[in-house]
């Protein structure tokens, strides 16, 4: 009885998939648009994390007597 062959390439993620449809569908520079649009949606979804934990910081030192 022999093992089934293995196979040598990896199978694609999802985002490897899309990414390969986007760089079909878009020229370089569209690409380049969504990405760093998509960097900046994440940037201020950082900044705000930081700015509502830094206002529980303030409500908690101002609380105190």
């Amino acid at each position: 009885m022999q093992a089934a062959p293995v196979r040598a390439t990896a199978i694609p993620s999802f985002t490897d998939a899309l990414r390969a449809i986007e760089s079909l569908l878009m020229s370089g520079g569209h690409r380049t648009a969504r990405r760093n649009a998509w960097t900046s949606v994440l940037e201020d979804r950082r900044r705000a994390k930081d700015r509502v934990e830094a206002q529980r910081i303030l409500d908690a030192a101002s609380s105190r007597p």
